[in-house]
């Protein structure tokens, strides 16, 4: 199956359309000229053509492929990749824009048929790639040295030769993937269509979210109130769509021998189901130095006795409430780049130049922000729902990274450049961190340096500790699923159990809020995605350190570890830096830099 692109920031939007200057758009024409292109038609029929052919010549005969066929193999099969995924990234963004379309929604599922029905006959390839002996492959790697290149990725696969099945039943279970998307679209869709009242304004839900974040504290509660009423109001659709998702991941699961519901997302992310154990209980074990300590601050400077979940993403009391012009934000974000070594920035510039950023908030677009790599001989693009807050300029940084990030791998090709989500989120958060370092050092006074370090914590919080609550929630609601059908107020439960431990003592909750796991798109998307921010986050945080330890000739390595995508495994990438994401220090050390901005704030007390 093709994977589409979807909202992958779960950061609260910012605020208002007004005075933010000329948002740009998304232009597709790299992609195709429209769903008439003559060009999408040629793309379907040879990929039609190419797959069948592909299953003629190398079904049942991968056994007795040399080193050159198998490479001529994986070349054909690369192009059918990328023509597949040229066809999926056109469908997708054209969707993502406007999901509340029904011609494109349609379009979308069309491609997705067609796709599907199209390389179904390629299943054979993955299953027989497993049952080569592992000797005559490394044989093969030996005398060719261009075939040896995809020695990661065909690793990667071969990974999962404990879970296969027969060929028939891996057919099927192809086929049947366009089922288990349909669910995902409702959960867009419906998600899409809300529609919320606050102070009599009607808006979706990116501008409610936003409202989170303003200082009217009455204007906070309201929307959250909001938010409740009309989560609450479609809770039967969520869970629902979570108990499906949820079963039918429990089936396939069940059918691989798969031994935990995290095992096949750890499996793709090429990590080890023990490094992500040790980030995530580092980061349980931090929760009271981190968020506890925090929100216990930031309680104190609201003059407030108890926090309310309206009050989490506040501005501080002597933050005033700016709105940050389109123009205001590129050349910060650019700036940033650019002083860290100027081809950041010249990769970054053609994002802003060439139609690749959509920005604009829009009735039906879809929410959050996400940078797709399409294919490799096409271009990123990056959607974002920008609303003018300073938080908005750390998403632009943060999905510009994604866009470098994935401009640097396309030189490594289809198969080689996509990069597991674990490190996905490295040149995304890093960017983040070389923006917010910038607008630090520019801070006009103790106030200014204040408002900046806590709105970073916050960030940091959000990336790694709601995150990890995130994780326990999924795997106790997949846990529960297994045990039967999952009703609203279950759901509910589970996600309440996650949030006064993750929060902390400050916190009341309103009623309401136990339906706020309702609109979160990672849980539909792709299950147990959300640890792979906390494992960027802290990769980033130990990388940075080092950045700062000794910044001579950082660049090259950072470039070069940027320019590898998904050819390398992370204890290699992390090598050069002198760090390894398997010993449990390296969590501590990033979460450390977290607790040392916390530290600067309370001293601020003083």
């Amino acid at each position: 199956m093709i994977n589409l692109p979807f909202p992958i920031h779960d950061a609260n939007a910012a605020s208002g359309d007004r005075d933010m200057g000329n948002l740009p758009e998304w232009d597709l024409s790299d992609l195709y000229a429209g769903e008439d292109a003559p060009e999408l038609q040629r793309d379907l029929d040879w990929l039609q053509t190419a797959c069948a052919e592909f299953a003629s010549d190398y079904e049942g005969k991968l056994d007795t492929l040399d080193a050159a066929g198998l490479l001529d193999c994986l070349h054909r099969d690369e192009a059918i990749s990328r023509t597949a995924g040229r066809i999926m990234s056109f469908a997708g963004l054209r969707y993502y824009q406007l999901t509340t379309d029904g011609g494109r929604a349609k379009f979308l599922s069309d491609c997705q048929e067609k796709v599907t029905n199209y390389t179904t006959p390629l299943v054979f390839f993955s299953l027989e790639l497993n049952r080569l002996d592992e000797g005559a492959l490394k044989a093969m790697y030996a005398e060719n040295a261009d075939l040896a290149r995809y020695a990661p990725v065909i690793r990667r696969i071969r990974a999962m030769k404990p879970h296969q099945l027969s060929d028939e039943l891996e057919k099927f279970l192809h086929d049947l993937g366009v089922v288990g998307d349909a669910w995902e679209r409702l959960f867009d869709e419906t998600i899409a269509g809300l529609t919320f009242t606050v102070d009599g304004e009607d808006m979706g839900i990116e501008g409610t979210l936003n409202l989170l974040t303003e200082q009217d504290r009455d204007q906070r509660e309201a929307a959250a109130h909001e938010l409740a009423r009309v989560f609450g109001e479609n809770i039967r659709t969520f869970s629902r769509v979570h108990n499906t998702a949820a079963k039918e991941k429990e089936v396939i699961d069940r059918w691989r021998k798969m031994p935990t519901p995290q095992t096949g997302r750890h499996l793709s992310n090429d990590v080890e189901a023990e490094v992500v154990e040790a980030l995530r209980d580092a980061v349980v074990a931090a929760y009271p130095k981190l968020s506890h300590r925090y929100y216990e601050l930031k309680r104190k400077w609201l003059g407030l006795d108890r926090m309310q979940v309206w009050d989490r993403n506040a501005p501080l009391p002597m933050e005033e409430t700016r709105i940050v012009g389109w123009d205001d934000a590129r050349e910060t974000v650019m700036n940033a780049y650019g002083a860290f070594d100027p081809r950041m920035a010249d990769l970054a510039q053609p994002f802003f130049e060439k139609g690749w950023i959509d920005a604009g908030v829009k009735q039906g677009k879809a929410p959050g922000a996400f940078a797709h790599p399409t294919v490799t001989d096409v271009h990123p693009y990056v959607m974002l729902n920008y609303l003018g807050k300073p938080r908005d300029v750390m998403t632009l940084a943060h999905e510009l990274g994604h866009g470098v990030h994935q401009v640097l791998a396309a030189e490594q090709g289809e198969l080689l450049s996509s990069t597991p989500l674990t490190l996905a989120e490295t040149a995304s958060v890093f960017g983040e961190m070389l923006t917010f370092r910038r607008m630090l050092d520019g801070a006009k006074d103790k106030a200014e340096r204040k408002v900046l370090l806590a709105g970073k914590v916050e960030d940091m919080i959000n990336t790694v500790v709601r995150q990890i609550a995130f994780y326990d929630f999924e795997c106790k609601l997949h846990a529960a699923r297994r045990e039967g059908e999952l009703t609203p107020d279950d759901i509910n439960a589970l996600w309440m159990s996650v949030q006064a431990e993750s929060l902390g003592p400050a916190f009341d909750f309103m009623e309401g809020y136990e339906t706020f796991w309702a609109y979160i798109p990672h849980f539909v998307h792709s299950p147990f995605y959300v640890y792979a921010y906390a494992f960027g986050d802290g990769l980033v945080n130990a990388l940075y350190a080092v950045y700062e330890e000794n910044p001579d000739g950082f660049q090259e390595k950072y470039f070069e570890m940027l320019k590898a995508g998904g050819s390398k495994h992370h204890k290699d990438l992390l090598a050069p830096f002198g760090l390894d994401a398997s010993d449990p220090a390296f969590w501590d050390k990033g979460l450390s830099m977290i607790s040392g901005l916390i530290d600067e704030l309370e001293a601020m007390e003083d």
